[in-house]
């Protein structure tokens, strides 16, 4: 299985997300479509809230706005609804988190925070695995401070 997004036709950043049979054959749909990208970002970012080292790379005193952000990448990612492009173009993903100090230290809390998240959704091994390769290189990827 390829961890590349799927192409598929924009959606109105106003609606609700489509229901996941509006994407039969992608990985998002495959893991329950938004309810399961939902749980695992919501308590991804409950980690994040309570990890000082994560919490400080977030400006914002209510997490929301960042947690959404997220859903919606992670959600266009895995072949769900674009809107993360419509809102904010393209991911840029290295060039978005280059003004904090990602350290292997914070690397490795972030993928503790997001251990429990996916832990949370309670996927098939296949999809586990999956999700957890493409989030271990992502956050290796942004690693860039010592």
């Amino acid at each position: 299985m390829t961890s590349e997004p799927q192409q598929i036709p924009l959606t109105p950043a106003t609606s609700a997300p489509a229901p996941a049979e509006d994407y039969a054959d992608t990985f998002y749909a495959q893991i329950g479509g938004h309810e399961t990208f939902a749980k695992i970002i919501h308590v991804f970012y409950e980690g994040v809230a309570a990890d000082p080292v994560l919490r400080a790379m977030y400006p914002e005193e209510d997490l929301a706005p960042a947690e959404r952000r997220m859903l919606m990448f992670m959600e266009q990612y895995w072949g769900g609804p674009r809107t993360y492009l419509e809102e904010r173009g393209h991911p840029r993903l290295r060039m978005r988190h280059m003004p904090f100090a990602v350290t292997p230290e914070a690397r490795d809390r972030w993928l503790v925070a997001m251990r429990k998240g996916v832990d949370a959704a309670e996927l098939s091994p296949l999809h586990e695995a999956t999700l957890w390769d493409y989030l271990e290189r992502a956050a290796a990827s942004l690693v860039n401070s010592a």
